[in-house]
C-alpha cells in the first residue's frame, strides 16, 4: 500500500461532497479521482426522489475522467462523505457501492493496473487504502467476455448486450 495519505485528493473529495444533492438521506458523498498526468475530476451524489435513479459520485467523476479521454489514466480515486445533519463525523469511512466498484474496476484494467481507493469520512479524520482488486475480488470485465466469444463462439457485443 501507498505510504502517503493523498489528502489533496480527499479534500477535494470532502469538497465535492458538501455541494452533493442529497434532499432525502442528508447523506453526501464526494469522489475525486486523478489520472497518470495529474488531472483531478470530481462528482458528487444525486439523489432524486426515485430514489433507484440516484447517481453515485464515484459515477461523476469517472465519467469526468471518460469525457475527458482519460478513463484508462486514473491511478487513484478519493472517496468521502457522510451524514450532512450531523453535528461531528462518526468517524465511519464511506467505500463505494458494487456498481461503482465495477466501475472502477473497468477503469483500472482500461488502464492495466490496480486503482487506489482512497475511503474517508466527511471530516478526513478516517481514512482507509485499498486496491479496487480488494474491493472487487473476482470481478466481472472484459476478460471474461473474451472467454465468453472463445468457450461460445458468440461475438463479445452480442453477449455484453443481450442481442443475438
Amino acid at each position: 500500500m501507498p505510504e502517503k495519505i493523498p489528502y489533496e485528493l480527499l479534500r477535494a473529495a470532502a469538497s465535492a461532497a458538501r455541494n452533493a444533492y442529497a434532499p432525502y438521506s442528508n447523506f453526501a458523498v464526494g469522489a475525486a479521482l486523478q489520472t497518470s498526468d495529474g488531472s483531478v475530476f470530481a462528482g458528487a451524489n444525486m439523489e432524486n426522489a426515485s430514489y433507484g435513479l440516484t447517481v453515485c459520485a464515484e459515477v461523476g467523476a469517472l465519467q469526468a475522467a471518460s469525457t475527458a479521454g482519460k478513463l484508462a489514466d486514473v491511478v487513484r480515486i478519493g472517496i468521502a462523505g457522510g451524514n450532512l445533519r450531523a453535528d461531528k463525523c462518526d468517524g465511519e469511512i464511506v467505500t463505494p457501492c458494487g456498481r461503482c466498484r465495477q466501475l472502477i474496476l473497468e477503469s483500472a484494467r482500461l488502464g492495466s493496473r490496480d486503482i487506489e481507493v482512497w475511503c474517508a469520512n466527511l471530516d478526513l479524520s478516517s481514512i482507509k487504502c485499498f486496491k479496487i482488486s480488494e474491493l472487487l475480488p473476482h470481478g466481472f470485465g472484459p476478460d471474461n467476455l473474451v472467454k465468453i466469444k472463445i468457450q461460445t463462439g458468440i461475438e463479445a457485443e452480442t453477449v455484453h448486450s443481450g442481442r443475438r
